[in-house]
């Protein structure tokens, strides 16, 4: 049995994209018969940007509503929160002695803000030991990545590498990565990927008011209602196919390119598919998020499943390095 771990952003509510990239192909996986799935919230991870305790958590809060609403089984996979497993910070620490700094000076995390160093704090530039740590501490075997973090994957790689072969012993298990051919591109609502930085998501558990207004806010031509549109051009349509099944998308492609159907009456048609389509997993959110000590108690029953392997890993690494184990 492969285990598979990944670690998932906390820095908002999920949106659309997030649920059709991340959240629904995760489940996905995790469902397989021969993978044991790792899914942790990075909530160490935002607090190179997030400050706020109480915004963190309720960003944590709303992640895990996320997932659970949509069906993560955390009887049969493990489900938990970063910051409860203690032994990924002293990791960290222990990683870091084994990191050379030009590595760290060359991760694409650091280098994109580097002509701003003034905005770059300790914690993003040792961002790629502590994803280290979350990997190699629970003896994964493949990590799905994107492309843009496939460099800290083999940064990853080269940690555990360089402290096996100092103690000549295979203290760690050397991570795979799994990186997806057919990882889902969602339009924002402005034409540009659809990101939380670019403020141009749809975050469909929001209350239908504020729903419906980010929806027909999204981007369309001047074409007049009365003439053809060209659908594969149009936002609107763009995400409606993501969504809808074909024969649901053919028709409001055919509306479209016949006439007399315009973008307001194709925003509605979205507004109401998505609605009809994600009433359970917009119910099951709420219920989530009005019960926290719920919420909690699945990521705390995750958290003891993942402190069995971490304390087998951290004692591994002690043993080598001279700590005591307490």
């Amino acid at each position: 049995m492969a285990r598979i771990l990944t670690g998932i952003q906390s820095t908002g509510r999920p949106h659309l994209g997030n649920i059709l990239g991340a959240i629904k192909p995760g489940i996905k996986m995790a469902g397989e018969a021969n993978n044991d799935a790792y899914f942790f919230i990075a909530d160490l991870h935002s607090l190179t940007t997030i400050k706020d305790p109480g915004l963190r958590e309720e960003y944590v809060h709303a992640v895990a509503a996320s997932w659970l609403a949509f069906g993560f089984d955390t009887d049969k996979n493990v489900f938990y929160r970063q910051s409860d497993i203690h032994e990924v910070a002293e990791l960290t620490w222990i990683l870091s002695c084994f990191t050379p700094y030009p590595m760290l000076a060359n991760a694409h995390s650091f280098k994109d803000k580097s002509k701003n160093l003034h905005d770059v704090n300790a914690g993003l530039f040792t961002y790629p030991v502590l994803m280290t740590a979350d990997i190699i501490l629970y003896d994964a075997d493949f990590v799905p990545v994107g492309k843009d973090q496939k460099q800290h994957l083999e940064m990853c790689r080269d940690i555990a590498s360089t402290f096996n072969r100092e103690y000549d012993s295979e203290v760690f298990v050397i991570p795979e990565a799994m990186i997806s051919k057919d990882t889902m591109l969602v339009p924002g609502t402005d034409g540009r990927k659809m990101s939380k930085s670019y403020n141009n998501y749809i975050d469909i558990f929001l209350p239908e008011k504020a729903l419906k207004k980010q929806i027909m806010s999204i981007v369309t031509d001047s074409t007049p209602l009365e003439e053809p549109k060209d659908a594969e051009n149009c936002l609107v349509y763009q995400l409606f196919k993501l969504i809808a099944s074909e024969r649901d998308a053919n028709t409001m492609k055919s509306k479209l390119e016949a006439g007399n159907y315009g973008y307001g009456h194709a925003k509605k048609d979205l507004f109401g598919f998505i609605l009809d389509n994600y009433k359970s997993e917009r119910e099951k959110f709420d219920e989530f998020m009005n019960d926290k000590v719920m919420l909690e108690m699945k990521l705390q029953q995750g958290a003891e499943k993942a402190r069995q392997v971490a304390r087998e890993v951290i004692k591994r690494v002690k043993d080598k390095t001279g700590y005591k184990t307490n």
